[in-house]
């Protein structure tokens, strides 16, 4: 198992540097790509999908499409009308379909939309600002930086629960040593590319404090599900949601923080 996840990291490693190094249209399709297979993940999981592809499904996909085509024409413009339209459509298939699907299913492939293929978007976003071929790295030091730091830190010293029910091995120790290594590796990571250290660090610490957050609603959201992984596409790591739960989170966060506290 161990041998399986390490070769997967390492190709998930090289498929990353590939694509937000080429930016542009490379780094647009292959978020698109993965915002859908994640959303087909999601919608398995929540019983949007069950028995074949069904037009509420189908919805949510098109409104996806529509959202990252905003993208194109202008975030700052577009975004929102999107995402509004792409909650029209879900809802035009709810009420001409009825009573084929359930209010709890339509708010699920809402909710899709915008916790998969929205959060995941900014790191585009993030690309696209001026110094984001230095800055779009920071989503995944913080996330993947916090995981492992918190882990290693955790198995050495931890020993206060943070999260007992939820999830039992991660410890506020851990937590602690997450939070002041990704701020560490960012502050590494700014005198390496010449950028400014206390405020990467800053944006690192920040960042990996939502990671946990959003590590431990994937996980909360497994549990009521009564599933181990979301998928099977990633050898070792399970699904798309399974190795991205965190960066989700921090997408969006460092976005904003880099344009509120870099000024950009």
């Amino acid at each position: 198992m161990f041998k399986t996840r390490l070769i997967s990291g390492i190709f998930l490693v090289i498929a990353a540097l590939l694509t937000i190094i080429s930016g542009g249209y490379v780094l647009f399709v292959t978020l698109l790509c993965v915002s859908l297979l994640g959303i087909q993940e999601l919608y398995k999981a929540m019983g949007v999908h069950k028995d074949g592809v069904g037009l509420l499904e189908l919805a949510g996909y098109l409104g996806t499409i529509l959202y990252y085509a905003s993208l194109l024409l202008g975030f700052e413009r577009y975004g929102m009308m999107a995402v509004l339209l792409g909650l029209v459509l879900l809802m035009f298939v709810y009420v001409f379909t009825y009573p084929k699907y359930e209010a709890d299913q339509v708010m699920s492939a809402f909710f899709g939309i915008v916790y998969v293929a929205v959060m995941l978007s900014f790191i585009f976003l993030t690309r696209n600002l001026e110094g984001g071929k230095f800055l779009v790295w920071l989503i995944f030091l913080c996330s993947w930086g916090c995981d492992t730091c918190a882990y290693c830190v955790g198995m050495l010293i931890g020993k206060h629960k943070m999260a007992p029910v939820l999830s039992p091995k991660k410890s506020v120790e851990g937590a602690v040593g997450g939070v002041v290594g990704a701020a560490a590796l960012g502050a590494i990571y700014a005198a390496v590319t010449h950028g400014p250290i206390v405020e990467y660090a800053v944006i690192c610490a920040v960042g990996a404090l939502i990671s946990m957050v959003g590590d431990l609603a994937a996980s909360a959201i497994k549990r009521n599900r009564g599933i181990k992984d979301y998928g099977k596409l990633i050898p070792g790591h399970g699904g798309i949601l399974d190795r991205f739960d965190s960066v989700i989170f921090t997408s969006p966060i460092i976005f904003y923080l880099a344009k509120m506290i870099l000024g950009l």
